[in-house]
């Protein structure tokens, strides 16, 4: 995994435990697996990330560092996942999880228009809050599952590859250090 890329645009553990507004959490932020960058903790906050992501809920960022520390995941990556569902991602992503839900609870799409007023939001919350929320449970535990997995996978993979690779550098190294002994033993008789 491109580790380097993620140190070198991840905050720094100093950097925000120097956040005078985060140290009312005490000694939480001093936990070294919140900061490593390894297999483990990389999926685990791509699994809580792009899970509160896909639900629509206030927060999310808050969310997501509290449950990036209650399962030891990156802190740093988990907030950042956040992001995916951000002011231009959210009405087509919130759509598409209300299509779901409905198409679960064999309910017809409805056509609306949104209304930012509480006599709307009162008179449409079961009407599409509860297809939107299913459809984004169903949507987030199956995408964060197979985030989850796909970096387990490729992570391995890329620690398989880079074995491979200095196995064979050395196989190299070794077949031309031979070569060498060879070229200077057949000089050293031919003199």
């Amino acid at each position: 995994m491109p580790k380097k890329f993620m140190k070198r645009y991840l905050p720094t553990p100093e950097k925000v435990r120097a956040i005078e507004s985060l140290h009312f959490l005490g000694d939480i932020l001093h936990e070294p697996n919140l900061w490593h960058i390894n297999r483990h903790s990389v999926a685990r906050a791509f699994l809580v990330g792009i899970f509160l992501a896909i639900i629509p809920l206030p927060f999310q960022m808050l969310a997501a560092a509290f449950f990036a520390i209650w399962f030891n995941a990156n802190l740093p990556l988990s907030v950042v996942l956040v992001w995916i569902s951000n002011p231009v991602t959210m009405p087509p992503l919130f759509y598409f999880n209300y299509k779901i839900g409905a198409w679960i609870l064999d309910r017809p799409v409805l056509n609306f228009e949104f209304q930012l007023s509480w006599s709307w939001l009162s008179g449409r919350l079961l009407d599409i809050g509860v297809p939107l929320y299913l459809g984004s449970l169903v949507v987030a535990t199956l995408s964060a599952c197979l985030a989850y997995l796909i970096i387990q996978f490729l992570w391995r993979r890329k620690v398989r590859s880079d074995w491979q690779e200095r196995r064979s550098d050395r196989i190299r190294q070794r077949r031309l250090a031979r070569k060498a002994r060879r070229e200077r033993k057949s000089n050293g008789q031919s003199s």
